[in-house]
């Protein structure tokens, strides 16, 4: 993983010094610039993920679709979405408010004797070995993302956020970041804590973050894929996940109508046939969410409209 790791420093470096820190002198920000270094960072990464999508992902889609796609706006719409998270619009007003916090406090526990624990200091030698601590801090993330997701699906009040979501009739590769800002401040806060409580380096942090997100538009996209017996209990794939946004299966309890689903996994599906919510049934259903499908419930044409309807939702007026 050194080439790459080289690599990506090299643009970030050259990016930083050629465009955004002249940019910082010149606009009086000088004193953001360990702020401007990191956002950076995060910008390459997003316009690296896009490139991914936009050559590999987008002609799949066109390949092997699982439907036509009708309404285009709505495509639109979740496109404006990636491209506020991917470019780091987003991280970078987490960072001004809530992380920035959490990192001053972290500090503060430094000062007072506080070490920092590492998990994968844990298992004796995995320190040696980059790979294997990547592994290591994945698979616990998979494992929190797991039941964060179900939460989300347990709680009336984070199902109204979440609930926009699985609002999107036609899901693409651009469906994963169509969330609600507060559902996404949500969970950014809670892998931030974690990654700081278990000992993820910032650069494993980034790493982690990107192939997760590169792999969830994968499983979003408008694909009639499968990898096959094996594989699909191995990697969460396009098929397992639309099942999870499938009308009246993926966000309800069977034969109940009440909150729950199938599928929760985001990038293993280990836990799902753990703890006995996986569904592996080859069919490509429809998307949404009842209540919109059946009764007319309006989650919102525009990205403003969506936030504005998620909030309703939240304070029961909507």
């Amino acid at each position: 993983m050194d080439w790459f790791t080289d690599g990506f420093s090299a643009v970030q470096q050259w990016l930083f010094e050629t465009v955004v820190q002249p940019l910082a002198f010149a606009s009086g920000a000088g004193n953001l610039l360990e702020l401007a270094y990191d956002g950076t960072g995060w910008l390459v990464v997003g316009v690296l993920q896009i490139a991914v999508m936009l050559l590999v992902i987008g002609p799949l889609q066109r390949l092997w679709p699982v439907e036509s796609v009708t309404d285009r706006r709505a495509v639109v719409v979740d496109m404006i979405y990636t491209l506020i998270h991917r470019l780091g619009l987003f991280k970078l007003a987490m960072f001004f408010t809530f992380e920035n916090w959490l990192e001053l406090a972290l500090g503060e526990l430094r000062v007072r004797g506080m070490g920092t624990f590492h998990l994968d200091q844990l298992w004796p030698g995995v320190t040696d070995g980059a790979l294997a601590s990547f592994v290591i801090y994945l698979v616990v993330f998979d494992f929190a993302n797991y039941w964060l997701h179900r939460a989300q699906h347990r709680f009336n009040w984070w199902w109204a956020l979440h609930s926009l979501h699985h609002s999107q009739r036609h899901m693409t590769m651009w469906t994963d970041n169509r969330n609600h800002l507060l559902d996404d401040v949500l969970r950014d806060l809670i892998f931030v804590v974690l990654a700081l409580a278990i000992g993820v380096a910032p650069g494993q942090f980034v790493a982690l973050v990107a192939i997760s997100q590169l792999s969830e538009n994968f499983q979003h996209a408008n694909l009639r894929v499968w990898l096959g017996r094996v594989g699909e209990r191995l990697w969460v794939s396009p098929r397992f996940h639309r099942l999870h946004h499938s009308v009246g299966i993926g966000h309800e309890t069977a034969g109940k109508g009440s909150l729950g689903g199938v599928n929760f996994g985001v990038l293993l599906p280990w836990w799902d046939m753990l703890f006995g919510t996986a569904n592996f049934e080859l069919r490509y259903d429809a998307t949404g969410v009842r209540d919109q499908v059946e009764q007319g419930r309006d989650y919102g044409g525009g990205f403003w409209a969506q936030q504005i309807l998620g909030l309703k939702r939240l304070l029961g007026r909507g």
